[in-house]
């Protein structure tokens, strides 16, 4: 009697309901196989010269900046992402692989002053690493753990989330095509619960990577702690976007809804609570409605669009289930009906601060909007989660801006913008929101072992 074949994942697209592709799941033994593969070609891939692995990687990036539209569409198809988003998640992906294309050839040491002779310390890296992308942004993401790892000389077997492998499987190929060698970038479809935790409990996988939830998250550090298998960790996230009354009301309102609603919502960056001084309160929310109702959300393919769905139906449901509490809904916007996990723009206000909506991430278009009186005030409620990933600080007094992202309790603040994420700088969170950094010169301490060595000069 035969073998029963691989299980086939069904790919949905989340704007129309369609299934676009079939993907094999892979199973433990398969896991096994590929970790081992990258082991074996561990032992080459370390020892290629920076230059070369440089010139790899930049022919890396060229093969994805080749790719650019085709990629955006995989992700348009399958994460329901609008186009204008995909396409700056594709330039994303090749300008990460750019920027850590220069890595091998800096990746330096130091010569430490001792007595008796000569100290020196080396970068080394750790060997296989296990990266595990999200559903939320599954191509800058996967490159963001894929590139320094790569450039610092480990091999990669990826994870992609069951419901977004296409873009990843579609990096794997470009790799492939680029030169990157067999065996030093794998990327493996499979369930959290079968490759997730085979990459935290197989002792050649040396560095996990993981981004995703809180709770996920918990139980892949709690894993990894048996062996003492260092991770990167990006987690939730409540962020405050928080509105003083002397700051541009007009631009702190009309960006409102695009630090909350982008990507649906589903951004563990989001801006999903606006703290406004409670004297201009009443302004800022007049000000907020025309630019909440102008929202566009619709077909993901038309580039006016700025808002698509979400990922699947079970996610529109929890969505929901934060409205099915006795909340006031202020605003509301407009989705499509019919097929597809569509979901409205929500603005909440009055809102409990005990209330599940403003305490836990909704990962949906829903934002919940409070006074509060002055800088203490809104530190405490800003800092009043277990989360601490990112947040915004409008205001045109320079100095409170300062004290105020001082006194955030969030590893990624912005005065009088919304901006998180730039490839050059760090990026990670406090708090539950995560462990270590990612991206910006830094990320490469996070991919190495630094190793000392004493050169006796005495006779």
């Amino acid at each position: 009697m035969s073998s029963p074949g691989p299980e086939l994942y069904e790919v949905v697209n989340p704007a129309t309901e369609e299934v676009i592709e079939t993907v094999a799941m892979a199973s433990e033994a398969e896991t096994d196989a590929a970790i081992a593969r990258a082991k074996a070609a561990f032992e080459s891939w370390r020892r290629v010269s920076p230059a070369d692995r440089a010139r790899l990687l930049r022919a890396f990036a060229a093969a994805v900046d080749a790719d650019r539209e085709h990629l955006a569409q995989l992700e348009i198809a399958n994460a329901g992402h609008t186009v204008g988003n995909a396409r700056w998640e594709a330039g994303n992906a090749r300008d990460v692989l750019e920027y850590y294309s220069a890595a091998p050839e800096r990746l330096f040491g130091r010569q430490i002053p001792v007595a008796g002779g000569i100290d020196l310390t080396f970068q080394e890296p750790l060997g296989v690493v296990g990266v595990i992308v999200p559903w939320n942004f599954p191509l800058p993401i996967a490159a963001w753990g894929l590139a320094p790892a790569l450039a610092a000389g480990n091999t990669v077997v990826l994870k992609p989330a069951e419901l977004t492998p296409l873009t990843a499987l579609r990096l794997a190929e470009l790799a492939l095509a680029a030169g990157i060698p067999e065996g030093v970038l794998q990327v493996l479809p499979g369930y959290g619960p079968v490759v997730g935790r085979r990459f935290v409990t197989h002792p050649d996988v040396r560095k996990v990577v993981f981004t995703g939830s809180t709770r996920v998250g918990k139980e892949i550090a709690a894993g990894c702690a048996e062996q003492v298998k260092p991770v990167t960790l990006e987690l939730g996230g409540k962020s405050a976007n928080i509105v003083f009354a002397d700051a541009d009301l007009a631009r702190a309102a009309a960006t409102a809804p695009y630090a909350v609603f982008d990507n649906a919502g589903q951004d563990c960056c989001a801006r999903s609570r606006i703290l406004v001084q409670e004297s201009v309160l009443e302004e800022f929310l007049a000000l907020l409605e025309p630019a909440v109702l102008g929202v566009k959300v619709g077909d993901p393919r038309d580039e006016q669009t700025e808002m698509g769905p979400l990922i699947s139906a079970a996610h529109r449901a929890r969505v929901a289930s934060y409205l099915d509490d006795d909340v006031s809904i202020r605003l509301q916007g407009k989705a499509p009906e019919g097929k597809g996990f569509w979901f409205p723009p929500t603005v909440l206000c009055p809102v409990d601060q005990d209330s599940r909506v403003f305490t836990e991430e909704v990962f949906g278009p829903v934002v919940a909007v409070v006074p509060f009186r002055d800088e203490q005030d809104a530190l405490r409620i800003a800092n009043a989660t277990e989360y601490g990933l990112s947040g915004s600080i409008w205001t045109r007094d320079l100095g409170r801006g300062l004290r105020m992202a001082r006194g955030v309790e969030a590893g990624n603040l912005s005065v009088n913008s919304h901006s998180s994420v730039r490839y050059t700088t760090p990026f990670g969170g406090f708090k539950q929101s995560g462990l270590g950094r990612e991206l910006g010169p830094d990320a490469l301490n996070a991919f190495t072992e630094t190793k000392n060595v004493f050169i006796s000069t005495e006779e």
